[in-house]
């Protein structure tokens, strides 16, 4: 079938995206659904900083490629073998698909699963091949998922059905900024009641992971960021303290402030320096977690002294450390209840056709989260 799609003909594009368009809105073929693979009608899917990491070359796919990779939908077929979906059902997309059969999957963490990151590196369906394809050559999937479209085929592993009757636009966040977020605050750093966090970097991930601190009985929660915007909407979320990372003395204040640090730095900016901060201000014996994904080329410089003698932990947390056919319900069902007001993160709305003004919006840090509606 033919169908609209955003897609990335060429890799890194400098902004503003208004004028250079690396989102270029064009006809393209989709393949029907194979063994194990449901064809998906896209309703919303969210601009998130993976995506806009690809189109400025900090993290370089196979081009061509349709981006895209936080979204809700609705299923319109399923292929050979699908029979616990059928069409009508409410799904949300995962970034990682989990083949459910390889060391990390068998051990209960399908975030890191083999295979899946394999084909999500060479812009390839967990099943093999791509289904996306325009005058004649092929075109990549971004992450399994591809969402930036009218229609997607997806594999049945890239799924997660809700039955919650929440809007596409909401339900599309708990794909990716909500499972990255909130799940770093709860699986990875597993937050206690009564615990002091810090969240640096509020973006979609970041105020998530906020939220997630709130939800686990954080007693004091420090928001940090460059924007006093996001600082504003930060104490709305929960934030007992916010401070500017651009001041000069800000590691010295918080750490002053938390007499010596908080148990847990949580950072979601992917950027060294914002790591770099969120380590410093972590007390002794306490855990800085990070979800943020920097350029490869960048590195971390860390005294191992500190790391031993301060009984330090540093951790990564990719995907939240979530399983999503568990997480993703019990998440909805805790922003349902008003703990986890989500809504909160959605800024602003457009068409396929806004998408690069959108890109140009989160580069700029103007929105928290831009989400397309097809």
């Amino acid at each position: 079938m033919k169908i609209r799609a955003a897609v990335l003909n060429a890799s890194p594009v400098a902004a503003p995206y208004a004028l250079s368009k690396p989102m270029s809105i064009e006809e393209v073929e989709l393949a029907p659904p194979g063994p194990g693979e449901v064809l998906v009608k896209v309703r919303a899917a969210g601009l998130c900083h993976s995506d806009l990491s690809v189109i400025d070359g900090n993290r370089p796919r196979p081009v061509p490629m349709v981006l895209g990779h936080e979204a809700a939908g609705e299923v319109v077929e399923t292929g050979p073998g699908v029979q616990d979906l059928k069409q009508g059902d409410r799904v949300i997309m995962v970034f990682v698909p989990s083949c459910g059969h390889c060391a990390p999957c068998s051990e209960g963490r399908p975030a890191l699963c083999e295979p899946g990151n394999a084909a999500n590196g060479i812009g390839e369906l967990i099943g093999g091949g791509r289904r996306l394809s325009a005058n004649g050559r092929p075109v990549h999937h971004h992450v399994g998922v591809s969402a930036f479209a009218e229609y997607a085929v997806i594999s049945r592993h890239s799924l997660v059905k809700i039955e919650a009757d929440i809007p596409h636009e909401i339900a599309a966040l708990f794909g990716c900024a909500v499972l990255t977020g909130v799940g770093a605050a709860v699986n990875t750093a597993k937050i206690r009641a009564g615990e002091t966090v810090a969240v640096v970097g509020l973006g979609g991930v970041g105020l998530s992971a906020l939220m997630g601190a709130a939800a686990c009985g954080a007693s004091r929660i420090i928001a940090v960021d460059l924007s006093e915007d996001k600082l504003a909407i930060a104490r709305e979320l929960g934030a007992t303290d916010t401070f500017n990372a651009g001041d000069p003395g800000v590691v010295e204040a918080i750490r002053t402030a938390t007499k010596g640090g908080v148990d847990h730095g949580l950072e979601m900016a992917g950027s060294v320096k914002a790591l770099d901060l969120a380590y410093q201000i972590t007390r002794r014996g306490g855990t800085t977690t990070t979800a943020g994904l920097a350029n490869p080329a960048h590195t971390l410089s860390l005294a191992p002294v500190r790391l031993v003698g301060e009984e330090r932990t540093l951790k990564g947390s990719y995907v939240g450390s979530c399983i999503p056919v568990r997480d993703i319900p019990r998440f909805i069902e805790l922003y349902l209840r008003g703990k986890l007001p989500v809504d909160k993160l959605l800024t602003s709305t457009s068409g396929l056709d806004g998408i690069n003004e959108g890109f140009d919006a989160l580069n700029e840090g103007r929105t928290i989260r831009h989400v397309i509606r097809m």
